[in-house]
């Protein structure tokens, strides 16, 4: 069963997972897809041929520009913007007001179990690593690696995190999880989980 609020805004072209929820004065536009058991907020807006995976949460008036791809599980705070336009005007440069097919979107991709915090800006392209955090306010213009922890504008890797989204302590010759003592190892910049092979 999906639940769609009375002033939410939902295309009769999009596809919407069961067990999701579209919250009031929400949009959710064209061949948009939504996996299941997803939360649309108050006010949000979910361009058109978004593609969201399952149990994905979409806080009150964030933007999710079309192309953007989101993974399982991600987490998209409150006015978070995704963008999708790498030189925005409003205008040819002849004056004229530029329509859909005078530019080509560029789309956000966000990997499984990530989280955006509130009002972060995303700049397409970027990707967001699986299980990765951007702290609130932050302003990503370059890709950010599965379980960095990156603030600031523009924002900068500062910790790693779990996949918990608390961040790693450092034991011995890698990483652990404070909150579920999961081990991670560090390489080339990048991190992985400990595997029990």
């Amino acid at each position: 069963m999906v639940f769609v609020a009375p002033s939410a805004d939902v295309s009769d072209e999009a596809v919407i997972g069961d067990g999701s929820s579209i919250w009031h004065l929400a949009q959710v536009r064209e061949r948009a897809q939504l996996g299941t058991r997803c939360i649309i907020g108050r006010g949000a807006y979910i361009g058109t041929g978004v593609v969201m995976g399952d149990n994905c949460k979409v806080q009150n008036y964030a933007l999710v520009y079309e192309p953007a791809v989101l993974g399982d599980g991600v987490f998209i705070g409150p006015a978070v913007v995704l963008t999708n336009d790498t030189y925005p005007r409003a205008v040819t440069p002849d004056g004229a007001l530029k329509l859909a097919s005078d530019w080509d979107a560029v789309g956000v991709t966000i990997g499984d179990g990530a989280s955006i915090g509130a009002r972060a800006v995303c700049i397409a392209p970027v990707t967001i690593g699986a299980w990765a955090t951007v702290a609130a306010g932050a302003v990503v213009t370059a890709d950010v690696p599965d379980f960095a922890l990156v603030a600031g504008v523009p924002a900068k890797r500062i910790r790693w995190v779990g996949r918990a989204g608390v961040p790693l302590e450092r034991d011995g010759d890698g990483w652990v999880c404070p909150a579920t003592g999961a081990r991670y190892f560090e390489e080339n910049d990048s991190l992985r989980e400990a595997t029990n092979d």
